[in-house]
């Protein structure tokens, strides 16, 4: 700001386990998608089905620690590659901030984007669909398409559109303010997205905040997720019971540190050392990563189970941090794996 992208590597099929990329089967588009459903149906029940999730509960069990990921994204506003302060992107609306904060506008497609990080094996990225007109979606899955099984894809998923952005080439759909409703969280919405992709192919986003007045234990306060842009709190905390709850229905997380999010200030700590003590499954955390060190830090406080996600501190959307430095330090953790 981000697969089973256990390990940001290329996909594969296990027992059990629904297909990784668009089904190509002769027939109407209606009728592939039909059949991707069918291969997708019944997954909930099955909470092992995906190698990521083996591999993260198993390390949280105590055994070999997973090699950390770099996953990279694209953002998109506008049908533009952007780089936003998250904060500061609103609906409008009493008490909204006055003005957009952009990092970064792009002069590349998103196309380009996914040609690089294919280019460069970085499996288990994220696009990220920040507005909702159709030039937007036009470019994203146009990138979609160009890479098959490369990229999640996130920013107003339902069941109605999510097997969609399958058939078009993502890896996974990623979900956030669809399960939420009224600052509560609505396990019926997300029990039936589950059921339609499968739970295999579902990320769940969870964008995190310290309630305000909240700030009373030494790891920084009580995590809340937070919906409609950043702009409401819910009821759910973010702790070990309700992830190892959640991780019953989806295939990893994306965890925002909402407060540090584009700000290039360095990470959330607390939310990441919260994550490598508590998540049952890989855990993607955006936020504030701004250096080499960053990821350092991360790996150590995530404990095999955390991956990091590196936006508007990237040289590739004007930031100082190169990013062919970023992708060599992916590689040395694989090869020390």
């Amino acid at each position: 700001m981000m697969a089973t992208a256990s390990s940001a590597r290329k996909p594969s099929l296990g027992a059990g386990t629904a297909p990784r990329g668009p089904l190509r089967v002769a027939g109407t588009r209606g009728a592939r998608m039909m059949q991707l459903q069918r291969q997708s149906r019944g997954h909930i029940h099955t909470p092992k089905a995906s190698s990521s999730s083996s591999t993260a509960a198993a390390q949280a069990g105590g055994g070999k620690r997973r090699a950390m990921q770099f996953r990279p994204c694209i953002d998109l506003h506008k049908g533009k590659v952007k780089q936003i302060v998250g904060s500061t992107l609103t609906d409008g609306g009493a008490g909204a901030p006055k003005k957009l904060e952009t990092n970064f506008v792009a002069t590349e497609s998103p196309s380009y984007y996914a040609d690089l990080y294919a280019e460069d094996d970085l499996y288990g990225g994220h696009v990220i669909l920040l507005s909702k007109d159709q030039a937007t979606q036009d470019v994203a899955r146009e990138a979609l398409r160009r890479r098959p099984n490369l990229l999640q894809v996130g920013g107003g998923v339902t069941p109605q559109n999510a097997l969609s952005y399958l058939e078009e080439g993502a890896s996974h759909v990623i979900v956030t303010s669809y399960v939420f409703k009224n600052g509560e969280l609505q396990m019926d919405r997300l029990k039936e997205l589950a059921r339609v992709v499968g739970r295999e192919r579902l990320v769940l986003d969870l964008s995190c905040r310290v309630r305000p007045g909240e700030n009373d234990d030494a790891n920084g306060g009580k995590y809340y997720v937070v919906t409609d842009r950043w702009q409401k709190f819910t009821s759910l905390e973010v702790d070990e019971a309700s992830l190892c709850g959640l991780a019953e229905y989806c295939d990893e997380f994306l965890i925002h540190g909402v407060d540090v999010e584009g700000k290039q200030l360095g990470i959330d700590e607390a939310l990441v050392r919260l994550l490598g003590r508590a998540s049952p499954l890989p855990a993607t955390y955006a936020g504030g990563v701004c250096s080499l060190e960053d990821l350092d830090l991360i790996k150590g406080l995530g404990q095999g189970v955390v991956d990091a996600t590196v936006g508007s501190a990237l040289d590739i959307f004007g930031g100082a941090l190169p990013y062919k430095a970023v992708v060599q330090w992916h590689k040395d953790q694989q090869q020390r794996a």
